[in-house]
């Protein structure tokens, strides 16, 4: 396990820092929600035996240091400036932990490649004497490949390619019943994000799905940058539980006053989704393999 631990002790090493140690310590405590979404939404792509505290460690270690480096004064937002390096660091850790080599993954690849081959010649599954001999090898040869392959720590389920460190991550292709649901998921979080009072959308369209800094909003609506983490905070609760409400209801909350003012706009806001809402507006959403151009991150964050 990775033994490096990130903390604001370490901003004591730094040298020449752009910002201050204060600054610096406050970046790294306001992103570090940054750092557990971008492990999530890694460990939801690979292997389960990848410990998150690797990953965390490894996020945290990067948030750090682009904290050490990051310089307002380029235009480009932290939290898009620190997402890049976290992400990289998260790969790295990943290259670290598997063993593999690129002769075996090479191997592999090739393997897999004629076994399909064969498999559609054939109409069947061939024997391992026959992919063998298709490969040009033995077969004990053949059962060192795979067991070499079976005993890397990552593998990549996209044909074993080793161009990137992104190939590295596994993205499992959903069936059609899986694929519907998670289209109808997303349809759900852009008709609750349009359902939001006004300024509770404002706030999370710019931040999320525009990559806002935080002080450009605040100036836009006239308020503090705090009153627009609080704004955030409120936005993101309404919408993990007017999805709850309509995707998962064990999980929604029950208020315990109903005739509440909050409870009373809380149960508005989950009518309005329903309103909003129909499987053919939110299927159109998404293409049919699910893409989106919008939104990207926002069902972590309000999970």
């Amino acid at each position: 396990m990775t033994s490096n631990v990130a903390t604001a002790a370490d901003l004591a090493a730094t040298t020449g820092p752009v910002l201050t140690a204060a600054e610096q310590e406050e970046l790294i405590r306001t992103h570090m929600p940054l750092v557990g979404h971008l492990v999530r939404d890694m460990l939801s792509r690979i292997p389960n035996h990848i410990h998150r505290d690797d990953l965390t460690s490894a996020g945290l270690h990067a948030l750090v240091t682009a904290a050490r480096s990051w310089d307002p004064e380029r235009g480009v937002p932290f939290n898009r400036f620190a997402g890049t390096r976290i992400r990289g660091a998260l790969l790295d850790e990943l290259r670290a932990l598997d063993w593999a080599t690129r002769s075996v993954r090479s191997k592999a690849r090739t393997t897999d490649t004629t076994r399909q081959q064969l498999t559609t010649t054939l109409g069947r599954t061939p024997s391992a004497d026959e992919l063998a001999q298709a490969l040009g090898t033995t077969t004990t040869d053949l059962q060192q490949t795979d067991t070499d392959v079976q005993r890397a720590t990552v593998l990549s389920l996209q044909g074993f390619t080793t161009s990137s460190a992104d190939d590295m991550v596994t993205e499992r292709a959903p069936g059609p019943e899986e694929m519907l649901l998670r289209r109808e998921q997303i349809g759900y979080l852009h008709h609750a994000i349009a359902s939001l009072p006004e300024r509770l959308q404002t706030v999370v369209t710019e931040y999320f799905l525009r990559e806002r800094p935080m002080a450009d909003i605040a100036a836009d609506l006239g308020v503090t940058e705090s009153r627009v983490s609080q704004l955030r905070a409120e936005a993101l609760s309404l919408l993990k539980d007017g999805l709850n409400t309509h995707l998962n209801p064990e999980l929604a909350p029950v208020p315990e006053n109903p005739e509440s003012i909050v409870a009373r706009r809380r149960a508005s806001y989950y009518a309005n989704i329903a309103n909003n809402t129909s499987m053919r507006s939110r299927l159109a959403m998404t293409n049919e393999h699910g893409h989106t151009t919008v939104g990207r991150g926002l069902a972590a964050a309000a999970a």
